[in-house]
């Protein structure tokens, strides 16, 4: 029953939008409806700015960390940890309060795995840093270091957290199919800051 809860709790912080909560308060572009159209921080970096991107990637990174915190105090633990980890990258991705139309995940997800493993977490993060630095693809930065979460899960000696994780990044992926097809043609947009 508790895990049912947490469930429900994690997808419904999940579905908070950062881009598009602050897209109201801030009265920036909608980043549904401008850019790419994707509800996450590169969208916004390229619509709004540099100073609401670091605010949205803050804010999905929050939630992340305040939904396995709540899991964790209502008992949740290990593989199914994990696994709330998803379901908050899906409420993220499709949150129920924004008609299903949300980000891609990454920022929520890194969130939630400093909750869970920080470890983990900041090594993934690194080499988003160091992909993004040297290519100027956050695409691409963004699909390698969700895939190292789930090898570092692995190298580390975390392998009962690998499977929700693998899930994880099947779904971020999923969500970059366009990025994927951009990258290969060579058509991708590089990181452009917006002052």
């Amino acid at each position: 029953m508790l895990t049912f809860i947490a469930v429900i709790i994690c997808y419904l912080i999940g579905s908070l939008s950062s881009a598009t909560i602050l897209s109201k308060i801030l009265n920036t572009p909608d980043p549904r409806k401008e850019g790419s159209g994707n509800a996450g921080a590169t969208n916004v970096l390229r619509t709004a700015g540099k100073k609401i991107a670091a605010y949205t990637v803050i804010g999905d990174a929050a939630k992340g960390i305040i939904a396995i915190i709540i899991a964790r105090i209502l008992g949740v633990h290990g593989a199914a940890l994990a696994l709330l980890l998803f379901i908050v990258v899906l409420g993220h991705i499709f949150p129920v309060f924004f008609k299903f139309k949300g980000g891609k995940g990454v920022a929520t997800a890194l969130g939630s795995m400093l909750a869970l493993n920080p470890i983990i977490a900041l090594a993934s993060i690194i080499v988003w840093v160091v992909i993004a630095y040297i290519t100027r693809y956050a695409s691409l930065a963004s699909i390698i270091a969700i895939i190292a979460n789930v090898v570092f899960s692995i190298a580390f000696g975390y392998a009962d957290i690998a499977f929700p994780l693998l899930l994880t990044a099947i779904l971020i992926v999923w969500k970059h199919k366009a990025n994927i097809e951009r990258l290969i043609a060579g058509k991708e947009s590089k990181i452009k800051i917006k002052m």
